[in-house]
């Protein structure tokens, strides 16, 4: 194994367990550092086994984790009978959350769409209720994104051995 290549599976072990990390952390953007991990996995070994195919394929899957994320935090607060303004205060919230951190990440979301059923004059049950399930939906989207991470890692060690 040459220099390049051994640097090069340095790289892809790090980016790829990073990425692995970041799909539950929300401060790493887990799937495209996973991604860079694997491309650098197939580039290691001059993409001998991993093709093109292949690579767009996983990129395609990385970018499946964001919509699985999305659609599951969605359909979270509406399983628990939230309105679309809880829908829209999560997202916000969310999004107003990442600059305070990771707590803000964690309760961002669930604050959001607590407000957002406020804000209708729902009472302060129907709106736990919907803050309650932007948190379920968070789990799920988490849970999701792993999986697609995983099926990821698998797609490139199904190609990389057989």
């Amino acid at each position: 194994m040459s220099d390049h290549s051994l640097i090069l599976w340095i790289f892809s072990a790090i980016c790829t367990i990073t990425g692995l990390s970041g799909l539950l952390l929300p401060v790493v953007p887990g799937a495209p550092v996973l991604f860079l991990g694997l491309l650098f996995g197939a580039w290691a070994e001059d993409f001998q086994y991993i093709g093109v195919w292949t690579l767009l394929i996983m990129a395609g899957m990385a970018g499946l984790t964001y919509v699985v994320e999305f659609a599951a935090s969605i359909l979270g607060v509406r399983k628990f009978g939230g309105s679309r303004r809880a829908m829209v205060g999560a997202v916000l919230g969310g999004i107003v959350g990442i600059a305070l951190g990771i707590p803000g990440i964690l309760f961002g979301p669930f604050v959001g769409a607590v407000i957002g059923e406020l804000s209708l004059q729902r009472s302060l049950d129907q709106a736990g209720r919907a803050g309650f399930g932007t948190v379920v939906g968070l789990a799920l989207g988490v849970a999701g994104k792993l999986a697609i991470g995983i099926a990821m890692i698998g797609l490139f060690l199904l190609k990389r051995l057989l």
